[in-house]
């Protein structure tokens, strides 16, 4: 739903600069001409709140969504341009058309690389800490190995200020506690950051409010630390449809970041953004990685060995070639944040190297940008339109069926579509216990609303004391806690179907095990009231099985609570 700006005189804001917006109120905010530029005098968040850090202990076998050994781009070569056929006046020449003057006017290619710094949830939902991880050795868990080996390096090389990258929330308010001067770093650094969903959730398969709400409350993160709205949005597993686009257009992202596959023609040329026709006149810019390169950063040891070789015979020769001569040829690289330095050791020089090279390095023939200086759109040169294959991701050859359902990327995936199913099945009995509470508030309380405002809670801006009092001013002290409490089941609700969850091969790993806890705990936040869902929930578990194991799901789900010292649910 596209919502009216707020007229002149609109949202206040502190001295700071960060809006204050009333909780519970539906909103967007204005549209600053400015938004998008780093104010350092804008107020950021010292003090999020402990529920943190999403962690990737896992290195995958390829790039998400690779489908085969890559092959290198050809070396530049000419292609035939062709002349119009209207004569200049009086020369009797031949006049060259506008593809072909484009042709002779190449100017320097441009090399941008994104990093998606993102790690599964590992925190126990009813303390907010993260349990030690012996395989995280000799570390506590791994929040503090990854941070050590990666997010603190490229933070002290000064690489984020010359690249583009994502901070995954929950991540983002670790780093703030955990390791406050790597946090400051990327705040400082964070000129060309675009936001991510608040949770890792596929869109694509999430309903319309939870989608809404994903992307409001990763917006808002972004805000709170970055003191600016963002442009850009990095979607999950980058999986996308039109209405995902539609919702992320409609709060004021301007492009997002795609792969290659994920245009509906093959074969398009990845050295230009495109734009996505939305409908209602409402466009936004998508810049589609390099499959070719991304990979070879990822996975080929011996291409990342040296960065110059890499930017001689890898980038120049991409950025040069291509089915036509582009004025200014692009080159982005997008992976893991995480491939610097933690999935493989000394990745963190390379990537300095290739985006800091030096004074003294020999001319590489193409400058290094980030991606919000691509997707600008010259008034005389409109990016071309493009369709979106519906339904697609980076990571999953099958669309988004990895995260639903059977899918031959994972060797066993029979109980991905039931865990699926327990989970909207439980969401929607929080959504009904949420909605008739609410009913039941003095004056005119929106539970979806409350939920999107909620975030200010979750991320530690305003105590939840102080958001019922401003929500609910003339509810008594029972109901507020009552709707306290169930806002805080949607904030788990939410959580729950973070991707991890389906992501591998079997739900005895731990990234199922934290969002069967996530579930739990939202369940049993609803149940103080009397309710039954945490049964239900358990009966539907029974429908799925671990492969490797033979439990069931409802063994698993017991499993998953005794990790953190919760008792098991009640027998049913």
């Amino acid at each position: 739903m596209v919502r009216s700006r707020r007229p002149a005189g609109g949202p206040r804001r502190s001295p700071g600069g960060v809006v204050h917006r009333p909780p519970c109120r539906r909103q967007r905010l204005p549209r600053d001409p400015r938004r998008h530029e780093p104010d350092p005098g804008r107020g950021r968040l010292d003090r999020p709140d402990r529920d943190g850090l999403e962690l990737r202990g896992w290195l995958r076998a390829r790039l998400p969504g690779q489908r085969g050994a890559h092959r290198s781009a050809r070396h530049a070569g000419s292609r035939r341009l062709r002349a119009d056929h209207d004569r200049a006046a009086g020369d009797g020449q031949r006049r060259p058309s506008r593809r072909a003057e484009r042709g002779r006017r190449v100017s320097r290619g441009r090399l941008a690389v994104h990093a998606h710094f993102y790690q599964p949830l590992r925190i126990d939902p009813w303390t907010g800490e993260v349990p030690a991880e012996p395989s995280a050795a000799p570390f506590h868990d791994w929040n503090h190995r990854v941070d050590a080996e990666c997010y603190r390096p490229n933070a002290e090389r000064g690489s984020l200020a010359h690249i583009s990258w994502n901070l995954g929330p929950t991540l983002a308010g670790w780093l703030a506690v955990e390791d406050p001067a790597t946090y400051r770093r990327f705040v400082a650094e964070s000129a060309a950051a675009i936001a991510q969903p608040f949770h890792h959730s596929i869109l694509p398969l999430a309903s319309a409010a939870d989608r809404r709400t994903e992307i409001r409350w990763g917006i808002r993160d972004f805000e709170i630390r970055f003191g600016r709205r963002p442009a850009g949005l990095w979607l999950p597993e980058t999986a996308v449809d039109l209405a995902t686009l539609r919702d992320a257009e409609a709060e004021g992202i301007e492009f997002t970041i795609l792969a290659p596959w994920q245009a509906a023609t093959s074969g398009i040329d990845t050295r230009r953004p495109y734009r996505v026709e939305l409908g209602d006149d409402r466009t936004i810019v998508v810049v589609f990685y390099d499959g070719g390169l991304s990979a070879s950063a990822s996975f080929e040891p011996e291409a990342t060995a040296d960065a110059d070789r890499f930017a001689r015979e890898r980038v120049a020769p991409r950025l040069g070639g291509g089915p036509e001569p582009l004025e200014s040829p692009i080159a982005l690289i997008a992976t893991d944040g995480e491939l610097y330095g933690h999935h493989r050791q000394f990745r963190d020089l390379f990537l300095q190297r290739l985006v800091v090279p030096g004074a003294a390095t020999e001319d590489r023939s193409f400058d290094v940008v980030t991606v919000d200086q691509i997707v600008a759109e010259p008034a005389d040169h409109p990016h071309p339109a493009i369709r979106i294959a519906e339904r697609t991701s980076w990571s999953c050859h099958h669309g988004v069926a990895r995260w639903s359902a059977e899918c031959p990327d994972a060797a066993d995936g029979r109980w991905k579509g039931p865990l699926r199913a327990a989970f909207e099945r439980l969401a929607g009995a929080i959504d009904v216990v949420t909605s008739t509470a609410f009913a039941a508030l003095p004056g005119d309380a929106d539970p979806e609303a409350a939920r999107d405002a909620y975030v200010d809670v979750v991320v530690g801006r305003i105590t939840a004391a102080d958001f019922a009092s401003q929500c609910w001013p003339t509810a008594d002290d029972r109901a507020r806690r009552r709707a306290l409490d169930l806002l805080e089941a949607q904030r788990w609700r939410l959580a729950m179907f973070a991707s991890d969850g389906w992501y591998w091969d079997d739900p005895i790993r731990p990234e199922t095990r934290q969002v069967l806890r996530a579930a739990g705990r939202a369940a049993r936040l609803v149940d103080r009231e009397g309710t039954q869902i945490e049964r239900r929930l358990v009966a539907d578990l029974e429908l799925l099985t671990s492969p490797s194991r033979g439990l069931d799901g409802a063994a698993i789900y017991r499993m998953a609570l005794a990790d953190v010292d919760q008792p098991p649910p009640a027998d049913h």
